[in-house]
């Protein structure tokens, strides 16, 4: 069994994770975005849930609106970037499966081991 008391600091950072799974969050501020119209995880689906702040995911050229309880399914492969459109920070808390990160944040290649995801 794995715990982690978590602390939304700034940008992304993996909190926890083992060699199926992996737990990551995200701050962004006011006008930042993470990923670009390129930004794709070949290897794993990002599960991203929305704490708190406002926000446009671009997934394959489409856009949702982000906004408190949000939920959303970001399939292996698909292309993506997450914006802060509104005033506050802009926290998620993202799940991989399989593992997409190393612990020093660099991500993994598609279907690479997770041993290195381990945190």
């Amino acid at each position: 069994m794995k715990r982690k008391s978590l602390r939304f600091g700034k940008g992304f950072n993996v909190v926890l994770g083992n060699r199926r799974s992996q737990a990551a969050q995200m701050v962004l501020e006011p006008g930042k975005s993470e990923g670009n119209p390129r930004n794709r995880h070949a290897g794993a689906d990002q599960w991203l849930f929305v704490l708190s702040g406002s926000g446009v995911a671009t997934v394959n050229d489409r856009r949702y609106a982000l906004r408190p309880s949000t939920l959303l399914l970001i399939e292996h492969g698909d292309r993506h970037e997450i914006r802060n459109t509104g005033r506050q920070p802009l926290k998620t808390l993202n799940f991989y499966v399989p593992p997409a990160y190393r612990t020093d944040g660099n991500e993994l290649p598609a279907g690479k081991p997770a041993a290195q995801a381990a945190h």
